[in-house]
This record gives C-alpha cells, sequence and structure tokens, in this order.
C-alpha cells in the first residue's frame, strides 16, 4: 500500500486554510467529474479528489492526518504505524462508516475506515440539545490494567482558528484508569464532550484503551503471552525459574525433557477481572555461545556422549 498525499491530489499547500481547500475542490470537481470531463482518466482522478476532500475538508481528519505525514511523501509504501491517532479528540466525525468502504482506496480505509462508535447527542424541546459526544484513544501501560492507576492525559483538540488554518489546542484530564480494563474498553468521562446548546448538557468524551507495546509481552483479550527463554539444563533436567508477570514475579516448575514451543498456563495470572485472564508462557531453549576454548570442548563432548539427532522425526 502506497502513502497519498492529499494536498498534493488537490493542488494546494499543506498551510492552505479550509476555504482554500474548499474552492480547489470545487474546481477540480467541474473539471474531473465523469459526467462532463473530457479529461483522461477522469473518473479515478474524481474518486482520488473526493477521498483527499474527506479528509482535508474535515478539520479533525486533517489534524491527525498532518501529524502523520510529516515524515510521508506520495508514493512511498505505507503502513499505519501503531496507534497513529492516538491522543486526538474527535467529534464522531473522525471515522468513516465501514458501508462505505467501496467509494474509498485502502489507504483511507487503513485510517479512517472503521465504524465510528458513536453516542449522539440528543435534542430535547425548544432550542435545547445535548452537547455531541468526543472519542479519544489513549495508551496505557499493561501495568495500569493490573493495578489500576489516576494518569493525566493530554488530548489534542482540533479547531479552526480565526484565519481559517486547522490548529491543535490541548487540554489535559485526570483520569482514573480501572483494574482490569481491557484493549478496546471505552471509559466514558461524563460532561467531558462537546457543550450543550441553552438549558442542553454537556456531551460525554470516550475514551478507547490501547495497550503500549511491551517488550515482553503480548496480549488477546484478559490473556497475556510471555516468552520465556531457558537454559539447555533447564529444558532437560526441569527444575523451578522465576518468571516476570505485570503483577510481580512467580516460581514456575519447567517440566524435565521440556523444548521450545512448550506452552504453560499460569490460571488466573492474566489481566484481572471478574473472570480473569491467564498468563501464558512459551519456552525458548537458548543455547550458550560456544566463544571459548571450554566451551567448545564441552560441545564436542555432547556430540559424542549424547548420540543426539534432531531431526531423526524427519527420517534424515
Amino acid at each position: 500500500m502506497e502513502f497519498e498525499d492529499y494536498y498534493k491530489v488537490m493542488g494546494v499547500s499543506r498551510d492552505a486554510t479550509q476555504d482554500e481547500i474548499k474552492r480547489a475542490y470545487r474546481k477540480l470537481a467541474r473539471k474531473y467529474h465523469p459526467d462532463v470531463s473530457k479529461e483522461k482518466d477522469a473518473e479515478e482522478k474524481f474518486k482520488q479528489l473526493g477521498e483527499a476532500y474527506e479528509v482535508l475538508k474535515d478539520p479533525e481528519k486533517r489534524a491527525a492526518y498532518d501529524q502523520l505525514g510529516k515524515n510521508w511523501k506520495a508514493g512511498q509504501d505505507f503502513n499505519p504505524p501503531p496507534d497513529w491517532d492516538a491522543g486526538f479528540e474527535f467529534s464522531g466525525g473522525g471515522y468513516t462508516d465501514a458501508g462505505s468502504a467501496e467509494a474509498y482506496s485502502d489507504f483511507f480505509e487503513s485510517l479512517f475506515g472503521r465504524r465510528s462508535r458513536s453516542h449522539s447527542g440528543a435534542a430535547g424541546g425548544g432550542f435545547h440539545m445535548r452537547g455531541q459526544d468526543h472519542h479519544a484513544k489513549v495508551v496505557i501501560d499493561l501495568d495500569d490494567a493490573y493495578n489500576g492507576a489516576t494518569r493525566s492525559i493530554t488530548l489534542q483538540v482540533p479547531e479552526v482558528d480565526a484565519s481559517g488554518h486547522v490548529v491543535t489546542r490541548k487540554r489535559t484530564l485526570n483520569v482514573r484508569i480501572p483494574k482490569g480494563v481491557r484493549q478496546g474498553q471505552q471509559i466514558r468521562l461524563a460532561g467531558q464532550g462537546a457543550p450543550g446548546v441553552g438549558q442542553g448538557g454537556n456531551g460525554d468524551l470516550y475514551l478507547e484503551i490501547e495497550f503500549r507495546p511491551h517488550p515482553f509481552y503480548r496480549v488477546e483479550g484478559r490473556d497475556v503471552y510471555l516468552d520465556l527463554p531457558v537454559a539447555p539444563w533447564e529444558a532437560a533436567l526441569g527444575g523451578k525459574v522465576k518468571v516476570p508477570t505485570p503483577a510481580g514475579k512467580l516460581d514456575l516448575k519447567i517440566p524435565a525433557g521440556s523444548n521450545t514451543g512448550k506452552k504453560m498456563r499460569l490460571k488466573g495470572k492474566g489481566i484481572p477481572g471478574k473472570k480473569a485472564g491467564d498468563l501464558y508462557v512459551e519456552l525458548k531453549v537458548m543455547v550458550p555461545p560456544a566463544d571459548t576454548d571450554r566451551a567448545k570442548e564441552l560441545y564436542q563432548q555432547m556430540e559424542k556422549e549424547l548420540a543426539f539427532n534432531p531431526r531423526a522425526s524427519l527420517g534424515v
């Protein structure tokens, strides 16, 4: 998949105002509309133009795209970085209904093509209306899911300034992370969305939880996975070893004759909850280096005395 430079598609600079983007779209839409255009590939160009405008006309999508696009050029091989949109506060327009997938490129879909989990503001009578709900993705440590925490979280709120440029305003919230929170779960902050009209109350802010990548652990639902390096003698002879977990170190008994890939389950040691997840430990047998004369002698002795053929099952 290639990176799409939407500014290049529309022929505007990256610091163009919202009005300039609107005028550029209207001009090019007339030029490439398939019903009237005689330009080559008019239909494809019109489709690209519509996609670019879908992003750049929306201050929220545009602000997130601008941050992503700082280090990318049109045509470069591209995969969205993990949590590329974390910390941006969307009012519900940050994502596009998945049902419209056929209208957009794979690039667009990888960024904005998921169904927004919208919680719409409800209108009352007269001129009173509840404010719109907002959404943001936040990244936390796995330890916070095990223990709970209160964290200071800074969000970027896209806005259009008096000159028509998209800018971001920062706001900081103290958020209680509940123990046992799962990846993808939403935390509702009542009244932290958009202000209401008249006597309508504020909308709510929904924070979608993502876990920061960890050097040791992988997470699936409430289950946590750990690759555990073990020495050949620990795998062959068995014994107890120390195992790190997000809740602290534990003793793990390794059965004699274990091999790489053996998976062991520590029940209830995953992410806490009414039904706690499990911690799965997968063994990785690590071979000591033969980097001294004595080490080489030991390996040569093993070769002679053990008569071990690791490929016997393959018939070779």
